[in-house]
């Protein structure tokens, strides 16, 4: 295990890449934006791609829409871009009509990262430090996101270290696609979710949180995707076994299984239904419609302006923590389907 220059920015700055690989995957870390670059599997006609994503530099830059990339300060929606903190309004940077999303146009997921190796833990481990004002976003913020790969299960570790009380909401945007190409509607879901968080046509949350019942995002028992169009929070069962995984996906033309467990309260659902790409992906793929599933592990959007949704507020006494475990494998004998 090595880093290995993957290729220079425009401002001629070196975006390095490391390779975690087990008898089961390789799975491919970029230092720009703490990417999942690559996930391979081995299948009967040789290495499947697990995840989109692309072999240059200008195509993350001028094509990517989050692929693989650790989204924040706050993933997801905050309305209008302002919120209240303490007495006081605090206006960030939009980057989605009057909205930001991700962070803002300078989030985290498309900064350029430190990467350095624990040769001995089979790790990677990524830092960023934020600056206070950041985006809009008040206070300094050391950032952290561990990679290791434990078998067919990669295990994400993100901290979030702040100088003073300010919001932390992060989440891994990869687009998963079980098949190795094509599209993601004959994928199979489940998903431990009774209820959702419903949305304008902006996307921003009305506030409700709602049974998912006569809804597309049903997904109790598993369901398959279709064209349903999936851009929504669910709101995970709190009671939840939290050794059974939050959410499994099924390929049937791979036989490919992926697996996630989170603590987070809610899992953004995206299945990519209006995403074109132009740039070319893994192996010279097109990325069109339904190219990927998203399965993002997160606190609920806009949480800032709904003070009733669990918080998101982060300070040096209590700083900020997520743990995210992905497998991804083929069914194979005496394997643990728990």
């Amino acid at each position: 295990m090595q880093k290995r220059p993957f290729g220079r920015t425009a401002d001629d700055r070196l975006v390095e890449q490391v390779v975690l690989e087990s008898d089961a995957a390789a799975v491919s870390i970029l230092s720009l934006g703490a990417t999942v670059r690559d996930w391979r599997i081995d299948g009967p006609d040789g290495s499947l791609p697990m995840v989109l994503g692309f072999p240059t530099v200008e195509a993350y830059v001028g094509h990517a829409r989050s692929h693989g990339a650790i989204c924040g300060r706050v993933a997801n929606r905050v309305a209008e871009a302002r919120f209240r903190l303490e007495g006081r309004e605090v206006a960030l940077v939009p980057n989605e009509g009057p909205h930001q999303l991700h962070g803002g146009p300078g989030g985290l997921g498309g900064r350029l990262w430190e990467m350095e190796l624990d040769a001995a833990a089979g790790a990677v481990e990524l830092r960023f430090a934020s600056p206070d004002g950041d985006q809009g976003w008040p206070g300094a913020v050391d950032f952290a996101v561990r990679y290791r790969l434990e078998g067919a299960r990669l295990v994400c570790d993100m901290h979030g270290v702040p100088d003073r009380p300010t919001p932390i909401n992060l989440a891994n945007h990869s687009y998963y696609n079980l098949g190795g190409g094509g599209t993601v509607q004959d994928h199979v879901l489940r998903v431990a979710a009774a209820r959702y968080t419903p949305t304008r046509p902006d996307l921003i949350p009305t506030g409700e949180i709602a049974a998912v019942e006569d809804t597309p995002y049903d997904f109790r028992e598993p369901t398959e995707i279709g064209d349903r169009a999936l851009d929504g929070n669910l709101v995970l069962d709190a009671d939840r076994n939290p050794s059974v995984p939050a959410a499994e996906v099924t390929c049937p033309r791979t036989g490919a299984e992926l697996r996630l467990w989170t603590r987070e309260p809610g899992l953004q659902l995206f299945d990519a239904f209006a995403m074109t790409i132009e740039a070319p992906g893994h192996d010279g793929a097109r990325y069109g419609r339904f190219a990927g599933l998203c399965l993002e592990a997160q606190h609920f959007p806009d949480s800032l302006n709904h003070p009733d949704w669990p918080s998101i507020l982060c300070t040096p006494d209590r700083p900020y923590h997520q743990r995210l475990d992905v497998e991804i494998a083929r069914p194979g004998p005496g394997r643990d389907r728990a």
